[in-house]
């Protein structure tokens, strides 16, 4: 019996790894990864408002220091240090997740930011992105496009669990989301993620898992994980639910 029953196991964990080839452990190839489709746009209002454009999320602040909403259950505070610097401090449940210094080149054309984002277990991971002025003056105002992305790689595992049931952990974030590959919604949490984030996964033969992120119930983004035949590696294309923007990221195995 112990026999038949171990013999059983195999054959289940083989077609699941047959079904699942993206099951597994994987960190981020920033240096292979192209970021170079996403942008984001920075709008002085009336009254001495801001509004930030994203990934199809929008919010509106001041450069006072107040928190204020950011769009995804968190909030943003924004503080300008002098003409061409600005500090951002993120939370969400009421817990600092990160801090950026944004950066403007002498000339108004190259926007950095030096990203701090806080990790479940207390440490942060440093990444600096650089942007490219598609559109405006030469202050903060104006349209942005990512030209490169550099820092600490993110890492991810994903793990089988039944016949129909993956779960995404973000060891850094402490974010979990177990769900069945069903289309269904599931729901994700953590000590860093804010209420109301569920997922959705759907198998996409040959290789593939389609995801599809929302908040309340709206989608926000969408991307398909697509694993190499070799199983070293695996690409998520993607971006937000709404517009016409992509990104590609490279995941080796670890």
């Amino acid at each position: 019996m112990k026999i038949r029953f171990a013999l059983l196991c195999s054959v289940v964990a083989a077609a699941l790894a047959a079904d699942m080839p993206y099951i597994g452990k994987w960190r981020q190839n920033v240096a292979k990864s192209d970021f170079g489709q996403t942008t984001i746009t920075y709008e002085s209002l009336p009254g001495g408002e801001w509004q930030a454009s994203f990934f199809g999320i929008t919010y509106k602040f001041k450069m006072d220091g107040k928190e204020y909403p950011d769009g995804m259950g968190g909030t943003t505070a924004w503080k300008a240090v002098d003409t061409n610097t600005w500090e951002i401090a993120g939370k969400a449940n009421g817990k600092v997740t990160g801090t950026d210094t944004l950066k403007l080149s002498a000339d108004g054309s190259t926007l950095t930011d030096s990203s701090k984002a806080v990790k479940a277990d207390g440490g942060t991971m440093e990444t600096t992105s650089t942007y490219q002025r598609v559109s405006g003056g030469k202050g903060l105002s104006g349209k942005w496009k990512t030209q490169k992305v550099s820092g600490a790689p993110s890492t991810m595992e994903l793990s089988s669990t039944g016949t129909d049931g993956v779960t995404y952990k973000d060891a850094d974030m402490g974010m979990s989301c177990a769900a069945k590959v069903d289309g269904k919604d599931y729901p994700c949490t953590g000590p860093m993620i804010p209420s109301g984030f569920t997922v959705a996964l759907k198998n996409a033969p040959p290789r593939s898992l389609d995801i599809d992120v929302k908040k309340d119930g709206k989608s926000m983004f969408k991307a398909t994980y697509a694993v190499a035949n070799d199983g070293k590696t695996m690409v998520e294309t993607g971006g937000p639910a709404s517009g016409n923007e992509t990104f590609k990221i490279v995941w080796d195995r670890m």
